[in-house]
């Protein structure tokens, strides 16, 4: 029996042993997916966990309930992948060789990248949210912090969730708006871009909404070390800032187990064919989620519509027949705004976000870079997608794994 091999059981992964699973001869074909922990988590989540929004019983199930039946699941932690000879080796010394490879080995967040940032004032007074940890410390630090000059700031990039630093920001400023006291916050959103996002429109939209709330751009800051002692970030040019509470998004990298193999960029991400999503050094591996280098935003979205695409790749791949280039990097995103309001941004490798419908043209009734009480429902509602749905394998109805162009005002 032919083996397909399935690295990391968060979002992508078990996207992917799923889809497999339904698409798969189970005669010729076993599923094995590896991961070493025992939870999953919904990390969506994390942003609305500082805020008590959510609790950590919202984000967090067991592995297992999200695996089919039918694949196999290995609890262990990787040593090494091999890819010129078929095999994966574990750390206990056990050897789990593979026909195909299919690596969602995620992201993770680096603090140790920056002089300073995991110091002594480490989840005290300078916390990340892109770990439960992290997030859940914020939590306990924001139900007493009694005020003063809060940054919101984004090492590099790319990160995971490129608009959830945003989202922060604007959360923050509804948050203490709630609480009465928003008049004794600062908040200040500091970014190595120079402006709000990576796309010229929604960046002038969403400058626009950080003026609005009373927020302060930081733009083209490159970070080089947090001062814990003066508690003031410093970027290259010699240029501080202070900060009595500092809200970093620390450079995300790929796994270490993809150094360890010698199989990344300088970040660990994993050398990718954009558009078919297989590894441009080894024929039989491919990668989706955030442990690829391809310049697609690394959301749940995202991994979605690259799991949908990948499935059909795989089959294509096990005939002898070409690859599809059908992935387009399509990303979806809701962007919350605070006040019970998102904003939703449709975009692509070639279109940035624009004004329009979702999912019907010219009907809706989503819209498209629109602040709107609905779009604030759609997020919420995306948890339970999220679990129901998704992570499943089950098709979202109406949305398509390519940009649709219809609906959209392109001008």
């Amino acid at each position: 029996m032919k083996r397909v091999l399935i690295l990391g059981a968060g979002t992508a992964g078990t996207m992917m042993a799923n889809h497999l699973n339904h698409e798969l001869d189970k005669k010729e074909w076993q599923i094995d997916i590896i991961d070493e922990k025992v939870e999953h988590h919904y990390q969506p989540g994390y942003l609305f966990l500082p805020f008590d929004i959510y609790t950590p019983d919202d984000i967090i199930k067991k592995i297992e309930d999200f695996i089919p039946k039918d694949v196999n699941l290995i609890k262990g932690s990787i040593a090494q992948i091999v890819g010129g000879e078929n095999k994966v080796v574990m750390t206990d010394g056990t050897v789990n060789t593979y026909d195909i490879l299919i690596i969602a080995t995620g992201a993770k967040i680096a603090p140790e990248e920056i002089e300073g940032m995991k110091g002594e004032e480490w989840h005290k007074s300078v916390f990340d949210f892109y770990t439960f940890e992290g997030a859940l410390a914020l939590r306990n630090k924001l139900r007493e912090w009694k005020g003063g000059k809060m940054l919101v700031h984004i090492t590099e990039m790319p990160i995971k969730c490129p608009v959830a630093p945003l989202e922060f920001a604007f959360l923050a400023d509804s948050f203490f708006k709630h609480k009465n006291m928003r008049d004794k916050v600062e908040i200040s959103f500091v970014t190595p871009l120079s402006g709000a996002f990576t796309k010229p429109k929604a960046t002038a939209a969403l400058d626009h909404l950080l003026d609005e709330k009373n927020i302060k751009i930081e733009p083209d800051f490159a970070i080089e070390s947090v001062d814990n002692e003066r508690k003031v970030i410093v970027d290259y040019g010699g240029r501080e800032i202070p900060f009595d509470l500092l809200v970093t998004v620390p450079t995300n990298k790929g796994d270490e187990v993809i150094a360890r193999s010698g199989m990344g960029d300088d970040l660990n991400f994993i050398p990718t064919n954009k558009a078919t999503l297989q590894s441009l050094a080894h024929d039989n591996i491919f990668v989706l989620g955030d442990a690829s280098n391809i310049p697609a935003s690394k959301a749940g979205s995202v991994a979605h519509f690259e799991a949908e695409i990948l499935t059909e790749n795989i089959k294509h791949f096990i005939k002898g027949e070409p690859l599809s280039e059908e992935f387009d990097g399509h990303a979806n995103c809701f962007i919350e705004t605070g006040g019970g309001k998102a904003l939703l941004i449709d975009f692509n490798y070639t279109h940035e976000p624009v004004e329009g419908t979702f999912p019907f043209p010219g009907v809706g009734p989503l819209r498209l870079m629109k602040e709107s009480r609905i779009n604030h429902m759609g997020k919420l509602a995306f948890r339970w997608i999220y679990w129901n749905m998704l992570l499943k394998g089950t098709h979202i109805p109406f949305v398509s794994s390519h940009m649709e162009e219809a609906g959209k005002n392109f001008d």
